[in-house]
C-alpha cells in the first residue's frame, strides 16, 4: 500500500471513529431525528457540490429514474433508520460500547447474504467466524444480561439493530446494483435519507427542537460533512486504488478510536468484558476475511 493509501485509509478509519463521540454530545440537546435529519441534509449538499463541480462524474438520467424507488429503500435501511438506532442507542449506552458493537456489522452481512445471493454460500470458515464473533457480543452484552431488560440492555440491542440495517442495505445494494458512479450512489441514497428524516421530523416533533448550543452545531457538521461527505469520497477513492479486501479492513480501526475517546473526553468507564468482546467480534471478521482472501 503506498504512502498516500495508506494515510488516506487510516484518516478515514479515523473520522468514522470520532462519530460516535460527536453522537454522544449531539444527542444531549437534539433529539435522534432531528440529529439525522441535520446529518444527511449537511452530507447531501457536501456530496451534492462535489458532484457538481467535478468534470468526471456524469448523471446517468435513464438510470436514475429506473432506479429511483431503490435509492429511496436503501436511504432508508441503510442511511436514515441505522443513523437514528445508533443515535437512539447512545442516549443510554457509551459511545466505546456504540463502536464495538457497530464492527458487528459485517458478521450480519455474512449470515444473511447466502439466504438471499446464490453465489454467496456460508462455509465453515465462516461458520466459524460467525461463532467467534457472537460470542464477543455476548461478552460484550453479558453485563447488562444478568440484571434482566433494562435500559442499558435496550441500548445495546438498540445498536445490534443498526448494524443489522447495515447489513440488509448491503445485500440490497449488491442486487439491486447499477452502472452509477459510487460517489453518485452515495449522493442519491443519503438525499433520500434526508427526505425521509425531515419528513418525518416535520410530522412527529411539534415543536421542533433545534441545536441550542455551539458545540451541537460542531457535531453536526463534523458528522454531516467530514463523516459523511469526505469519508464517502476517500472511501471510494481507495476502493477503487487498494481493492475491496484491503478497504474492508478498516472496520478494525472505528472500535479503537471509539473506545479511547469515550474514555478521555467522556469519562467513560471500561470493563474486561468490552476488550474481550471487542477482540473476538474482530476476531471473527478476521477469519472470514483471511479465508475470502483473493490467491494472488
Amino acid at each position: 500500500m503506498k504512502t498516500k493509501d495508506f494515510a488516506l485509509f487510516w484518516l478515514v478509519g479515523l473520522i468514522w471513529g470520532t462519530s460516535f463521540l460527536w453522537i454522544k454530545i449531539a444527542v444531549t440537546d437534539v433529539s435522534p431525528l432531528v440529529l439525522v435529519a441535520f446529518r444527511t441534509l449537511i452530507g447531501a449538499v457536501g456530496l451534492g457540490l462535489i458532484i457538481l463541480f467535478s468534470k468526471n462524474i456524469n448523471f446517468d438520467w435513464m438510470t436514475i429514474r429506473k432506479h429511483g424507488l431503490d435509492f429511496f429503500i436503501l436511504g432508508l435501511i441503510n442511511v436514515a433508520l441505522p443513523f437514528v438506532l445508533i443515535s437512539s442507542a447512545q442516549q443510554v449506552i457509551d459511545s466505546g460500547t456504540a463502536s464495538i458493537l457497530n464492527a458487528a456489522n459485517p458478521l450480519f452481512t455474512i449470515l444473511l447474504s447466502p439466504i438471499f445471493i446464490k453465489d454467496d454460500r456460508i462455509t465453515w470458515p465462516k461458520m466459524l467466524g460467525l461463532l467467534v464473533g457472537f460470542l464477543g457480543v455476548y461478552f460484550l452484552m453479558a453485563p447488562s444480561l444478568q440484571g434482566g431488560w433494562n435500559a442499558n440492555l435496550a441500548g445495546q440491542v438498540t445498536m445490534l439493530a443498526a448494524t443489522l440495517c447495515y447489513a440488509s442495505g448491503s445485500i440490497y445494494a449488491r442486487i439491486k446494483s447499477t452502472d452509477l458512479p459510487a460517489v453518485v450512489s452515495a449522493f442519491l441514497q443519503i438525499a433520500a435519507a434526508a427526505i425521509i428524516t425531515w419528513v418525518l421530523v416535520l410530522f412527529t416533533e411539534k415543536p421542533v427542537i433545534f441545536p441550542s448550543q455551539a458545540i451541537t452545531w460542531i457535531a453536526l457538521l463534523w458528522l454531516g460533512f467530514l463523516g459523511t461527505s469526505i469519508a464517502y469520497i476517500i472511501y471510494f477513492y481507495l476502493l477503487h486504488h487498494i481493492g475491496p479486501t484491503r478497504i474492508s479492513m478498516v472496520t478494525y480501526i472505528p472500535p479503537l478510536v471509539g473506545v479511547v475517546l469515550g474514555i478521555i473526553f467522556l469519562n467513560e468507564s471500561f470493563y474486561w468484558q468490552a476488550i474481550l468482546g471487542g477482540a473476538l467480534i474482530l476476531s471473527g471478521i478476521t477469519l472470514v476475511k483471511l479465508r475470502n482472501a483473493p490467491a494472488r
